[in-house]
């Protein structure tokens, strides 16, 4: 049996015999690279996509659009951000609709982390773009930007 190619890098596939999925226990991947810290499990079936999604607090992406439009149902903490320029604030409970190639931005509050559930159309995958072109990383709340290594005497020495 071929395993048919998915439109998300590490997405499964479902169908041929695969109809039930655990989705916290499933293989994370990258649900924005390039302009989000959004990860998490990804389904996808001829014609639509479900993911399980975590969104870390105080994280989450710049402002992009994609050609599928999308469902977020959160499922705990809260989203903040805008869809199509009007302001969203999301608590656990709060579905989210976002209209396909419509501008939005979603962030993580800083209480706490997000799970939230995607569900998108399959005119492409989980990954959207940037609406600024490029692919120059998440957005970070003040006080959640990431922390950069410092070179030890010991690994600068190896390069």
């Amino acid at each position: 049996m071929a395993t048919q190619k998915t439109r998300t890098a590490g997405a499964i596939r479902a169908g041929n015999g695969r109809y039930q999925f655990h989705m916290a226990k499933m293989k994370k991947v990258a649900a924005g690279t390039g302009y989000s810290t959004s990860h998490g499990g990804v389904i996808e079936g001829a014609r639509m996509l479900f993911g399980y999604i975590h969104k870390p607090r105080g994280t989450g992406s710049r402002m992009h659009s994609h050609h599928n439009e999308q469902f977020n149902y959160v499922v705990k903490g809260t989203l903040k951000g805008s869809v199509n320029g009007k302001r969203v604030v999301a608590p656990a409970g709060t579905l989210i609709y976002i209209p396909a190639n419509a501008p939005h931005t979603l962030v993580s509050t800083p209480e706490e982390d997000v799970i939230f559930l995607a569900l998108k159309d399959l005119s492409q995958g989980i990954i959207g773009k940037a609406v600024d072109g490029t692919m120059a990383g998440p957005h970070y709340e003040p006080g959640f930007e990431p922390k950069l290594r410092r070179k030890t005497p010991a690994r600068a020495a190896k390069r």
